[in-house]
């Protein structure tokens, strides 16, 4: 996996029309909102028709931005009731309909760059460096055929 090391990349381009709306939607472009957009994104392109997501983030910011990424691009939504929240701390999403679910977790070393790298002044550029990833640079993903009724409804 290759992270960019590089700085001021920001001051030197603008950035694409999907993350101005993005920044828009969300009030600012962070990392984690960015993650999340991935994680729907990706999600989107494994699904035909209606989806649903658990997102284990919790509701405590940063990382619960991942939140607003997550409903911008795979239309899971609070207000349609196909999204729900658990409050394990994880930079994770499940996402699934009738036939197959999806995990995507991101993967450890961007956690920590996240989590370590991040400030209000670089928070665009890491959150390119986000966008601009590979899939499997960027995501651990596991696929299971279920009867997901069964298994995801109860929670």
């Amino acid at each position: 996996m290759e992270i960019n090391r590089g700085h001021k990349i920001m001051e030197l381009m603008s950035l694409p029309e999907e993350m101005e709306r993005l920044k828009k939607f969300h009030g600012h472009l962070g990392p984690w909102a960015v993650v999340g957009y991935r994680m729907g994104q990706t999600a989107r392109k494994k699904f035909e028709g209606k989806l649903w997501a658990v997102v284990y983030t919790g509701t405590r910011p940063p990382m619960s931005c991942l939140i607003d990424g997550v409903q911008f691009t795979s239309c899971c939504t609070m207000g349609k009731g196909n999204i729900k929240i658990k409050d394990d701390n994880l930079a994770m999403g499940m996402f699934y309909d009738e036939k197959l679910i999806l995990e995507i977790r991101l993967k450890d070393q961007w956690r920590r760059k996240i989590d370590s790298e991040t400030t209000k002044e670089n928070e665009e550029e890491i959150s390119m460096e986000v966008f601009q990833a590979k899939d499997e640079d960027l995501f651990r993903m596991t696929k299971a055929e279920s009867l997901v009724e069964e298994r995801i409804v109860k929670l």
